[in-house]
């Protein structure tokens, strides 16, 4: 016994000696000897408490407060995800092609087909209204902290402290429209809820399509080069704000700068970075990396299989399919992306040594450490219970990657319920149930679906679950989707009527398979998703206590986790090393032509065909995209990059590989933000595209 013990013993210190080689070999440090640096937790800089001392020691830039208003007012949050700008006193709007890519079929006619093509606007008239598109200009920004922060502490348990905090938010909303009825307001909560600002915004509804350039050109490389570097992409869209039919006025907009920009040159990113999690404890983390990101990779893996193959079946010539390929492309790299940081021993180590240093601050203060210092503690155990049921959430899930038969029986057992509970009558039920069926459905694109909602159940739940033996047993995926989709009364209208013939008791005693699938998830899911949510409930006013803590050990030396709101991110221009070579700060349009020809001419390479017979006075050699160290996350597409005199030097579009794990920690060792020139766009819009009204605008900041 004691010489199996022995072995044992030597056998594990072998092993964890080694996994410690490893690390060293391939990061050349001990993750032990790893510590947190000093920007780890970003540079999303806040307009209530922008860094003005930092931004002076660092850069020499000390911006007025006039600087500062003009940066914050002539920014745009963009649609529902997107940034924005605007570069003219007529309420021109710039931001890139790919937020407005989505919008752009709905606003064709005839034969036109503008993700194919492009588009271009020569005069005021031909410019073509967005239907539901908005765009939002911050102009009043108000501390309501202790507003909020009071009313919680009226509360007793949990849900009683979050009415009240969501009662008070809902008075200062309405005490900020009244003082000013020409905004609109919103609560940002910022650190997880240890501050709170009222932010009054004027939105813009009546947006209009100046000029974009055509999908392939935009983003020349596809997915391929998606999050890359060098990149070659015209990433690019102009639009225009108008009010009562006519463009708006407005003193803040951004002016064009006609210079290039040099290494190490500071440049400034104002946009609206969607959200990030940095503030996460390990727990959370650690959460994130077994449980969620797995699942999210895996599926989104499948989807955009699916979305390549019916776009090459297609030639390629399908553009929203491509479109949409597009867009599980960018999901999937996302998250392939930042689970390869959460495997990254070295990311973690410096996550593991920010939280101990936080931890030991709380800890060495007793006041602190009292109100605070068991948060992380409570945190774990509440990610250590959301752990027993996650896999079997999910499985048990209907949701967008699932087949639209599920989302029709969801439905037609609710009718089936409320009918029998004579909630609704029969001729209530009998004009539900007709409208069920999608009128333009794929088939064979739900069966792809299907395979991959089988396959979730199958890789979540355990071999012994009744509903994985039941739906697929010894088959193949393949197999069984079929089987099931043979069987089912849900796969056409017709079936689908007979079926609820019936009435609801053979609609709840049916053995359609999606039926089943329906009654034996359901209802579990539900008292799952109940017990969840008491736990998130739990957790928020938990992230907000640590938020508060954060805020009390560092103050505005850390900014707060991105919101979604505007935000002020400094950089320089800076290349960096990869691949055994060095990344250039730029690309030209030279570049795009390399691609489009080494790759033949292949889709996601191909180019318009006159790119084989450019004007003659198109220049080449003029920047097309460059690099920054600029903290960015989702949400700063189409965020102005500016110079210190406040001038528009490009257009953020992307990050590099290296910055997907920015979600969780922000480094600059290699993380870029990639960006559209303001040279390189300025001379397609004229040379290339003979926009000449449109560049005289972006370079005179008004209309001619």
């Amino acid at each position: 016994m004691r010489n199996k013990t022995q072995s044992y013993i030597v056998l594990l210190t072998f092993v964890l000696l080694s996994k410690i080689t490893l690390a060293q070999t391939y990061y050349g440090i001990n993750p032990d000897t790893v510590k947190a640096q000093k920007f780890d937790m970003g540079k999303m800089w806040t307009f209530e408490n922008p860094p003005l001392d930092y931004f002076e020691k660092e850069y020499g830039f000390n911006p007025s407060d006039e600087l500062l208003e003009k940066f914050q007012k002539s920014a745009l949050k963009f649609g529902n995800g997107c940034s924005a700008s605007f570069v003219s006193e007529d309420g021109l709007i710039m931001t890139n092609h790919h937020c407005v890519r989505g919008n752009l079929p709905t606003i064709q006619t005839g034969e036109e087909n503008i993700l194919r093509d492009g588009f271009y606007a020569e005069s005021l008239d031909e410019e073509r209204t967005i239907p539901n598109l908005k765009v939002e200009q911050l102009l009043l920004i108000k501390d309501i902290t202790e507003q909020i922060q009071s009313a919680m502490d009226e509360g007793k348990t949990d849900i009683e402290k979050l009415e009240l905090r969501d009662k008070k938010i809902d008075e200062l909303k309405s005490e900020g429209a009244k003082t000013n009825p020409e905004l609109t307001f919103k609560v940002i909560s910022l650190y997880n809820g240890g501050k709170f600002s009222l932010y009054g915004y004027k939105v813009y509804n009546d947006i209009r399509l100046v000029f974009v350039p055509e999908l392939f050109v935009a983003k020349l490389g596809g997915d391929p080069d998606n999050f890359t570097y060098p990149r070659y992409g015209l990433d690019c869209a102009f639009l225009r704000a108008y009010e009562n039919g006519k463009p708006i006025k407005t003193d803040f907009y951004f002016k064009w700068s006609e210079e290039g920009v040099v290494e190490d040159q500071p440049i400034f990113v104002i946009g609206n970075p969607g959200g990030t999690d940095r503030i996460f404890t390990m727990a959370q983390i650690e959460y994130e990396r077994d449980i969620r990101y797995p699942m999210l990779v895996g599926m989104f893996k499948e989807m955009y299989g699916i979305y390549y193959k019916m776009v090459i079946e297609t030639n390629a010539e399908d553009y929203k399919l491509i479109a949409r390929l597009y867009s599980f492309g960018n999901a999937l790299k996302v998250y392939q992306g930042t689970y390869k940081a959460l495997l990254d021993p070295f990311l973690v180590a410096r996550k593991k040594d920010f939280e101990k240093i936080f931890r030991e601050s709380v800890k060495n203060d007793n006041e602190l450490n009292e109100k605070y210092g068991n948060i992380w503690n409570e945190i774990e155990t509440s990610r250590n219970q959301a752990r027993v049921d996650a896999k079997k959430i999910y499985a048990y899930t209907i949701n967008f990657y699932s087949p639209q038969y599920l989302f029709i029986a969801k439905n037609l057992v609710d009718y089936a319920k409320q009918l029998k509970e004579n909630k609704i009558t029969k001729e209530k039920f009998d004009s539900l149930t007709a409208k069920l069926f999608p009128e333009d459905l794929n088939e064979d694109l739900q069966k792809q679906l299907l395979v991959i909602q089988l396959n979730i159940l199958k890789n979540n739940l355990s071999a012994d679950n009744k509903l994985v033996n039941d739906l697929i047993g010894t088959k193949s995926i393949e197999e069984a989707a079929y089987e099931i989709i043979a069987k089912s009364n849900l796969v056409s209208k017709e079936k689908l009527l007979s079926l609820t013939e019936g009435g609801y008791e053979r609609i709840l005693n049916s053995i359609d398979p999606f039926i089943y699938y329906v009654l034996n998830t359901q209802d579990e899911l539900k008292k799952m998703q109940d017990e969840n949510q008491t736990r998130v409930d739990r957790e928020e006013i938990l992230n907000q206590a640590l938020g508060e803590a954060l805020y009390k050990v560092y103050g505005d030396a850390i900014p707060p986790d991105a919101t979604g709101t505007l935000r002020l991110a400094d950089g320089i221009v800076k290349g960096y090393d990869y691949n055994g070579t060095r990344a250039p700060i730029k690309t030209t349009f030279y570049g795009a032509l390399d691609r489009y020809y080494s790759f033949d001419k292949k889709f996601p390479f191909n180019l318009p065909n006159y790119f084989e017979d450019l004007p003659e006075e198109f220049d080449l050699s003029t920047p097309l995209n460059f690099i920054s160290t600029n903290d960015i996350v989702g949400g700063n597409s189409g965020s102005p990059v500016i110079n210190v005199k406040g001038e528009i030097v490009g257009l953020a579009f992307d990050g590099n590989i290296e910055s997907l794990p920015s979600n969780f920690i922000y480094t600059t060792e290699a993380n870029r933000t990639v960006c559209v020139s303001a040279l390189g766009m300025i001379e397609a819009i004229r040379d290339l595209y003979k926009a000449n009204q449109l560049g005289s605008e972006i370079k005179n900041g008004k209309l001619e």
